[in-house]
């Protein structure tokens, strides 16, 4: 999308121009989030694929943001983002 401007070719006399527009691609899923089930005190980690890579992620339980902590973990790579849940616990569920 930054891409999109007016590009000109000079040639001293004369000059061509062109507008160049950027429609982006739709942000999608390309692999959504599976149910997961973990034993009390182990770790979980949940996964999720996005059409492109650097997408800000946020991470929501129910209607509350999570923020990293000794608890939740957030890594991304590319277009793999990944929540790791530390000493899960029955309230994590």
């Amino acid at each position: 999308k930054s891409d999109s401007d007016t590009y000109s070719c000079d040639i001293g006399d004369a000059q061509s121009r062109a507008k160049l527009v950027v429609q982006e691609m739709p942000l999608l899923f390309k692999q959504e989030l599976q149910n997961e089930e973990a034993k009390e005190g182990k770790q979980v980690k949940l996964t999720c694929e996005l059409s492109k890579p650097g997408t800000p992620v946020k991470w929501m339980k129910g209607d509350t943001v999570l923020h990293a902590s000794e608890k939740y973990e957030f890594k991304q790579h590319g277009t793999v983002a990944e929540l790791i849940i530390r000493d899960v616990k029955s309230v994590d569920a």
